[in-house]
């Protein structure tokens, strides 16, 4: 093998390592995203979910009684 096939197989290789290093940083930018707007989901879940009880508490008639066919 030349010393030019082996340069040009080196720069190749450099070329696809920088490739990747790129899709790798991307994907990695894409996961923090999902995961930081999971957690705002997640917290917003949790805020709904205390309305939700603090609003049946002060209902104070509890849970629905079942209909009268039951």
């Amino acid at each position: 093998m030349s010393v030019s096939d082996q340069d040009s197989r080196i720069a190749e290789l450099e070329l696809r390592i920088a490739q990747q290093e790129k899709v790798i940083a991307d994907l990695n930018e894409m996961v923090v995203a999902q995961w930081q707007k999971l957690d705002a989901l997640e917290r917003r879940l949790g805020e709904l979910r205390d309305e939700f009880d603090e609003a049946s508490a002060l209902r104070g008639d509890g849970p629905e009684p079942p209909p009268p066919h039951y």
